[in-house]
């Protein structure tokens, strides 16, 4: 079973990760083309570009610039422990044993407009770079075209690999159309969370988030590894709804909070 996940915007490159572990993203070459075409970039066009405010676009600016290899310990964090924000916040990484890391490291997939697909313990350095952002490269007019069919590519070497060749989405629409769908080896299972609120059942964005990291960890920190066994996921009042589900789509449901 291999999950995805989405990179969040939120980052923290000040505390220091809880393990010195760690490995290089396998497309860094892939980066630096894109580092390249970032660096061409002013400030103000980087504003337009990513609707993003003057700070921030400054922020970045300064970020690809800075941008160095080879990554150390020193000069970038690894994945898991770099990202902070809703999805991650239901990941309670701190708490993760060296076993329960390793395991990560096999399960969890990252999706990233800037590194295309990482490992929890992949060394990043900080970067804004949404996957639907507009950016001219030399493969394309976006990152969806320079990214190609090369993470899809990287998910199938994975996926041979597992007990129950399975791919259980948790990523966002727009980060999770970087994968080819009809192109995997294996089953693609995508799964949302629905608040119930006045006999009805939507999607409500921000705990949907928090849901897709508390699957993740359960998943993971259950060492899940059938499909099946994902239905007893009850974990912040949350259960599988069969009258909404179907074979390749999975709801859970709960009782919207206040």
């Amino acid at each position: 079973m291999i999950i995805t996940l989405s990179p969040s915007k939120g980052q923290d490159f000040v505390e220091p990760a809880a393990t010195k572990k760690h490995t290089t993203p396998a497309a860094l070459d892939d980066s630096q083309l894109l580092i390249k075409e970032l660096r061409k970039i002013k400030a103000g066009e980087l504003q337009a570009l990513m609707s993003i405010s003057e700070n921030i676009a400054t922020l970045n600016v300064d970020r690809f610039k800075k941008f160095k290899t080879p990554f150390t310990t020193s000069n970038a964090k690894q994945a898991v422990f770099a990202f902070k924000g809703d999805v991650y916040s239901g990941i309670d990484i701190e708490k993760f044993s060296a076993a329960d890391l390793d395991y990560a490291q096999k399960h969890l997939r990252i999706l990233s407009g800037l590194y295309g697909y990482l490992r929890p313990l992949d060394l990043i350095q900080p970067y804004r770079l949404e996957m639907k952002t507009k950016l001219k490269n030399p493969r394309g007019e976006n990152l969806y075209q320079f990214w190609g069919d090369s993470i899809t590519e990287r998910l199938n070497e994975e996926l041979v690999k597992q007990q129950e060749p399975v791919l259980v989405n948790l990523a966002s629409n727009e980060y999770f159309k970087s994968v080819k769908p009809k192109l995997l080896k294996g089953r693609l299972l995508n799964i949302d969370f629905k608040e119930i609120k006045d006999g009805k059942a939507r999607i409500v964005a921000i705990f949907a988030k928090r849901a897709r990291g508390m699957m993740a960890d359960y998943i993971l920190r259950n060492r899940i590894e059938k499909a099946e066994d994902i239905k007893k996921f009850k974990v912040g009042g949350y259960k599988f709804s069969k009258e909404e589900s179907n074979d390749n789509h999975w709801i859970f449901v709960r009782p919207q909070p206040e």
